[in-house]
């Protein structure tokens, strides 16, 4: 073979085997680039579908957050409709009563002028006012009495109900003498006490007018000595018997209290009496073991164009709660205040209140929930420094409770102030907040020790400030205060200040300036 023949081969083999190398080394890569770009386009379709999962997952979950939002905006607006339609149907009762009022009073007017009979007015009035709001109230009130009843008591005794008929037709519609002086009734609420004489004799004795202040004496428990004692003050009182006798359904754990069912149930049946059979405007209430002080009428009547007439007052009470010899003031029985807290113990309420509390008067501890925010709505009452009653009641369904501690040291007023003839606008609501106020947090604060040991050398009221329940309950004791709460209020509270007197000072128990309201938790 030649040389040049030799060469060629040469180069065809190195080219063949560079060839062949060249395959063998390129292959491999080729292969493995197509197998990456496989996987990153999985990658990338395995990454799209979970990302339209994703998405539509979410989706879905913004419908139901929407929805459930759709639902809360739903509910709040549906509550914000019942409660304009709650508000609105307070102010058309309000209404009604307003337009019932005026209309009494025309029809009174009218009564006079032509000596229409007191049968016949109540007969026009029952054909024409059948339908209105009050009458329906008034008809529910007496049903459920009457259902109550059973057969042998549906039968009432003459002196319950004939009595009442005949002794009051001269009074028409018990509002105002004609002279235009109230007519005030006086409720004495009596069971089975033989000692309500004592009672009777002061209320008969110190009573400037029968016309004016008619006595009207609801005996519970069918007690025949009781019934015998009252009996004797013939035509100088009005005495009704509570029907009802029958026993009262009680819860087991109450067992032990069931006097309070049946005074609740008294209550309810006398205060009907009083505003719906016999047609008085304004009642005071007094139980049958309570003195009354000489001026006692006179407080009441004094009182009395403040209620009627100051919407932020619901009740007139002769009864200090912190009134013991001591912690008042002898030398000023014409002071008066504003109370949060209801003292009942000679108390007056109006015609009114009754027909806004009558149809959900509880079953029992009447006192106790009248004094519950849903009841009270924030409004007062007023209540003198010293007392116009004090309680000689010892044993009753308390069983002596606070007497012996308390009750019993009530200074009652022994002096006769003219209220009628002062000017009492210091107590409606407008006049008296921003003078209560800015004499309680301007007055000088001092401790407990001050003030007992009299080491005070500013002049006026000063102020013992309390921030916690346990503080105020702690300086109450040592002053000798009644230190309990009812619906958060203390007693004899006004805007959370106990006012009293001690060692010749005028003294606020205080909270802090910017109380915000009671504190229902502190009951």
């Amino acid at each position: 073979m030649s040389d040049t023949s030799r060469h060629v081969d040469d180069h065809q083999l190195t080219v063949e085997t560079c060839c062949q190398k060249y395959t063998t080394q390129t292959t491999p890569k080729v292969t493995l680039g197509f197998v990456m770009r496989n996987r990153s386009i999985s990658i990338i379709f395995g990454s799209l579908v979970l990302w339209a999962v994703a998405t539509y997952f979410l989706f879905l979950d913004q419908q139901s957050v929407g929805k459930d939002q759709d639902k809360d905006k739903l509910s709040n607006q549906i509550s914000r409709l019942e409660k304009q339609v709650k508000q609105q149907i307070i102010i058309n009762k309000e209404l009604l009563k307003g337009i019932e009022n005026k209309r009494r009073k025309k029809e009174y007017e009218k009564s006079n002028a032509a000596h229409v009979s007191i049968d016949e007015i109540e007969t026009n009035k029952n054909k024409k006012h059948e339908n209105k709001f009050e009458s329906v109230l008034l008809q529910k009130i007496e049903n459920n009495i009457d259902q109550r009843k059973s057969k042998s008591e549906q039968k009432p005794t003459q002196d319950t109900y004939i009595s009442t008929e005949t002794n009051h037709e001269s009074t028409t519609l018990k509002q105002k003498l004609p002279d235009g002086s109230p007519i005030i009734a006086i409720l004495v609420v009596s069971c089975n006490r033989v000692t309500v004489d004592r009672c009777l004799e002061q209320l008969i004795r110190l009573r400037p007018s029968k016309e004016q202040f008619p006595i009207i004496v609801s005996q519970d428990c069918d007690h025949r000595q009781t019934a015998d004692v009252i009996a004797k003050y013939g035509n100088q009182l009005l005495h009704i018997k509570q029907p009802d006798q029958s026993d009262i359904e009680i819860p087991p754990k109450e067992k032990k209290f069931r006097g309070y069912f049946k005074i609740a149930r008294h209550y309810k049946w006398a205060l009907n009496q009083v505003f719906v059979k016999l047609g008085y405007s304004t009642a005071i209430i007094v139980e049958d073991d309570l003195d009354i002080a000489p001026d006692f009428y006179e407080y009441f009547l004094g009182t009395y164009p403040l209620l009627v007439n100051d919407s932020s007052l619901w009740c007139v009470s002769a009864w200090n709660d912190n009134g013991k010899a001591g912690l008042v003031d002898e030398h000023a029985p014409h002071l008066l205040y504003r109370t949060d807290f209801f003292p009942g113990l000679g108390w007056m309420l109006t015609r009114d209140l009754w027909l806004e509390l009558a149809s959900k008067w509880p079953k029992s501890y009447w006192d106790d929930w009248i004094r519950q925010p849903e009841q009270r709505k924030n409004r007062a009452c007023i209540r003198p420094e010293i007392s116009r009653t004090r309680t000689f009641g010892k044993l009753g369904v308390s069983n002596g409770l606070f007497f012996e501690k308390h009750l019993k040291y009530i200074k009652l007023n022994e002096q006769f102030v003219p209220f009628t003839k002062m000017n009492l606008s210091y107590l409606l609501k407008d006049n008296y907040d921003i003078a209560f106020v800015n004499q309680v947090y301007q007055s000088t604060v001092v401790s407990y020790t001050e003030l007992k040991s009299g080491n005070i050398v500013a002049p006026g009221p000063v102020r013992i400030p309390y921030y916690t329940r346990q503080s105020f309950k702690n300086t109450t004791k040592l002053l000798g205060l009644m230190d309990d709460f009812r619906s958060g209020v203390p007693r004899s509270g006004y805007r959370g200040v106990v006012t009293f007197f001690y060692n010749g000072r005028r003294v606020h128990l205080a909270p802090s300036a910017n109380w915000s309201g009671y504190d229902i938790t502190w009951s």
